[in-house]
Parts: C-alpha cells; structure tokens; sequence
C-alpha cells in the first residue's frame, strides 16, 4: 500500500504537506478539496480557507499569516503567507516531567578514549589552534608537514589547524574578546585533542598570554604555546612545532579505545539546508535518538537561537525550573535587540535553499529545528562556547549559521554531532564527528556518498519515527566507538571552524 499523498501533522491544522509534487485539480486525501495549482514536494496546501491575516498552521502551532485571502486547496508559501507578531505562552516549567533514566547496569556502551584526567574521547586528533588569522598560513603547513608521518601512527586521526578570521581588528577586551578566547580554550581543552600547538603572530589583539591567562592555561608536555614572530618567522615556526608534536607521536598512538557507557557523550544538535520536511522526518527522529541518549545518561545540545525563534516557548514550558525558562526568554530577548541595534531581522531565515523546499517563515522552521531536542526537561541553558556541564537536554545561545553554531557546541565539549538536512549539507565538524542525515529518500539517493543515514522513510510511511531514532541513536554509538562517517571518509571538517564575530571588524 502506497504512502498518502500528503501529510496531516495535527488535526487542527489548516495545511497539509505535500509528499509528491501535486498537479492542479488533483484531490487532496480525506478532503472534498481539489489543489487549485501545482504544489511542490515539501510544499504545504490549504485545506480550509483561511481570510488575509489570520494564522496559518503546522503541528498546531502559528507559522505565520495569511498576507492575502487564500482558498482552499491553494498553494500557501512566501507569495500569500508572511511573518507576524503574536503573544506566546511560556508557560515555565509545565511541561517537566521525571525522566525515566535506564538502570545504570543496563545502559548503552560505546567504545572511547579514556584520558589521563577521565574525560572520553571519540576521536584523537592533534590540534593546532591560532590566536589570529595572521598565523592561519603558517598552522596549514606545520600540519602539511606532519601529515605524511602518520601513516605510521594508525592510531591517531590527523592534524586539525583550526583556521578563523578573527584575532585583531577588534577590542582587547570585552564582550567579543571573551567569546573568541572562551571558543579556543575549550578547543585546547577538548579530549578529542591528545595534544595542541597555540600559534599567534606576536602582535594582535587577541595575545596568546592573554589567552591563556584568561582561561586558566598552561604550557606543558602536550601543549605549546608560540607565537611567529618570536620564533623568528615562519620557517622556524614551522620546525620549532612540527619537532614538538613529532616527539608526541608515538604516545599519541598508544592509545586504545575500552567500554564506556553512554553517558559520556556529548550530541551537538544541528540542521542545515532544511526543507518542508526536516521537522517531520530528520529532526524529530533526532529527536527520539535524544531521548534516548538522555535516558543512558548522556547530554545533547540544541542551538541557533535564531531558528528556535517562534518556538522557544515549546522549550520553556520543559525547564526543570523558571530560573533556566527565563535564561532562555533573555536569550531571545538579546536577539531582538541585536537585530533591532544592527537592522537585521528575526525572520532573516529561511534561507532561499529552505524556501525552495517549502518552508515559509522563521517560525515554521523553528518549530521544525526544536524538533532535534526531543521531549525530555530543559535542564540548563549556555552561553557561547560556554563549558556544558549539566547531563540531560541542555541549550546553548548561537547564531543560526551553522559552522558558527557548532563550534561553540564543540568548544563547550560535545565530542560528536549530528546534522540534519533537507537540501543537502555537506558538514565536517574536526575533532568530532559529524553524521549527517537526510531527509528525505530523493536527496539520500541523489547523495548517497555525503549522508549517512537516510530518514525518508518517515516520509515514505515505511517506518516510524521511533524506528528511525533507533537507528540514529546506533549509528551514534558505532561512530563514537571509531566508525568514520561520510564527512569523514571525504576529509571534510578542517575548514568549518569558525568563531562567532559579535563585534564590529575595526
């Protein structure tokens, strides 16, 4: 039996989603209405009329407005539907309910990399981490210089030389400041690192004693803070860092991966290149898998502020408490006021890859982005980049732009990602892995060699969402155990490292 035509998430919904694309004077399923135009894949439909300005609804939720008189069985996308203020109830705390954590004994496993200090890794990289931008160059070649050495060191995964824009043009101190260095030292800091070069150049803004002063580090056996124009340039940089992480090799390698439980993971939650599908399939199987990592005792992380925008009071009404509900609403809150004090606006997003596959709003995208954090409490919410501490569902405050937002997820400790995509987003996370899941079947054929998991068949009606979050969830063990991905395979991640820019460039 063939999957409907269309898709009804809630009944009190006054759309429908297309599975297939719908021709003109086809009969929508379960309905005495006709679509009155053609109506792309992914794309929604009216299935009542809906007068200029009133809701328009998905999943029970306002995602957005009717900017003229719509009929039914008419095509509802940017040219009749439009943004528009409304009052949410946040509602603190409702929602909690006890998580039923599974018995320690009998909780999932994976294979890590135990550190000396206890943290787990899932990967072991050597990083080199630049200050500035001025000493991007001169970091690419110390890990040119050392990759041919590693054939003979199986055990350890690359070199990392994580490159960004930043450093200088930009105040000592501050805001901005705190942020970028705060990036770095979880960087340094990540047990997917066994050792880490810090290279500046010697004169920006962001100094590399002031980093390390600011963050508490230290030089030692597995970290080596230089700066070029101490060394004398670039070519006594570059020996005077390759002879250091040479020397570390062989330990380095000597690392062996044993049973730990899942509870020492850390998911980095992220959607890319959405579509009309993403909150059906993709993320709310992710969302299952979430579940599930938080009942073995493991922490995930949900981002991008501005695309949970619409949709945060879905995550306040889960706060274990009003204290962490309002941590949320302030994050909103300084939003606002960035967009109003930069003249930018909320609803920048969707993007117009999102559009073309058939989100309309912010808000639609939001309520299908908060879909990746599953159902269980809110427990904590996280400044940029900020150390996660907390076990269960957690927030962190970022941007929507994807490498942005998952590198403070990795900065604030999550050793593996997952990313959902619509439209196809092809994601390298170094030092963690990053899985990448489709959803929809034409973009998992189409691109077979960059996604790894395939979450259509939620689409399909060959399996459930909670199936598929088994499946996830899997696949997120064998990857935490040393599994490579599909970014992985491909060398993909070395360039996705990018610090959020809060500030002016001077």
């Amino acid at each position: 039996m063939s999957a409907p035509l269309t898709i009804r998430l809630h009944p009190n919904d006054n759309v429908v989603v297309a599975r297939l694309d719908i021709l003109a004077g086809t009969a929508l399923p379960g309905t005495e209405i006709a679509a009155k135009g053609l109506v792309p894949a992914g794309h929604k439909v009216a299935t009542a009329p809906i007068a200029r300005g009133q809701p328009v609804r998905r999943y029970n939720q306002i995602i957005g407005f009717a900017s003229s008189d719509i009929a039914a069985g008419e095509h509802i996308h940017t040219h009749n539907s439009e943004m528009g203020n409304f009052e949410r109830d946040y509602a603190f705390c409702t929602d909690r309910r006890d998580t039923a954590y599974v018995p320690e004994a009998d909780r999932a496993t994976f294979q890590g990399i135990v550190r000396e200090d206890g943290r787990v890794a899932t990967r072991n990289y050597i990083g080199i981490v630049t200050t500035v931008n001025c000493s991007a160059a001169t970091s690419r070649m110390i890990a040119a210089r050392l990759e041919p050495l590693l054939a003979a060191f199986p055990n350890i995964d690359g070199v990392v030389p994580l490159t960004h824009g930043t450093g200088c043009g930009m105040a000592s101190s501050g805001l901005e400041m705190d942020v970028l260095r705060r990036t770095l030292a979880g960087y340094i800091r990540h047990p997917n690192f066994s050792a880490v070069v810090v290279l500046g150049l010697g004169c920006e803004a962001n100094q590399v004693g002031g980093l390390l002063n600011a963050e508490g580090l230290k030089g030692g056996p597995k970290l080596l803070p230089m700066t070029i124009q101490d060394e004398g340039g670039v070519t006594k940089s570059v020996l005077r860092a390759t002879a250091f992480i040479k020397e570390l090799l062989p330990e380095a390698n000597r690392v062996s991966r044993t049973t730990v439980p899942a509870s020492h993971l850390t998911l980095a939650l992220q959607c890319g290149g959405s579509d009309g599908y993403s909150g059906i399939s993709a993320n709310p199987a992710l969302g299952s898998a979430v579940d599930t990592l938080v009942r073995h005792g493991g922490s995930a992380v949900l981002s991008e502020t501005p695309e949970i925008y619409g949709a945060e009071h879905l995550l306040t009404r889960r706060a274990v408490s009003r204290e962490v509900g309002e941590k949320l609403v302030d994050c909103i809150k300084w939003w606002e006021d960035y967009c109003a004090k930069t003249g930018g606006e909320m609803n920048n997003n969707p993007s117009p890859g999102n559009k073309a596959g058939g989100l309309t709003t912010i808000l639609e995208k939001s309520l299908g982005a908060a879909a990746k954090g599953g159902t269980t409490n809110l427990v904590d919410v996280y400044r940029y980049a900020e150390p996660i501490t907390a076990r269960g569902f957690v927030f962190m405050d970022s941007p929507g732009y994807d490498p942005v937002s998952a590198t403070g997820q990795v900065a604030g400790g999550a050793n593996i990602l997952c990313f959902t995509t619509g439209r196809g987003s092809v994601f390298g996370c170094k030092p963690a892995p990053s899985i990448k899941l489709a959803t929809n079947s034409s973009l998992w054929r189409r691109m077979t060699d960059d996604m790894d998991i395939n979450c259509g068949g939620v689409v399909d009606g060959e399996e459930t969402i909670q199936q598929c979050g088994q499946r996830i969830f899997d696949l997120i063990l064998r990857t935490a155990s040393g599994e490579k991905t599909k970014s992985e395979q491909l060398g993909i991640g070395d360039d996705e490292f990018e610090p959020w820019k809060i500030g002016a460039t001077m």
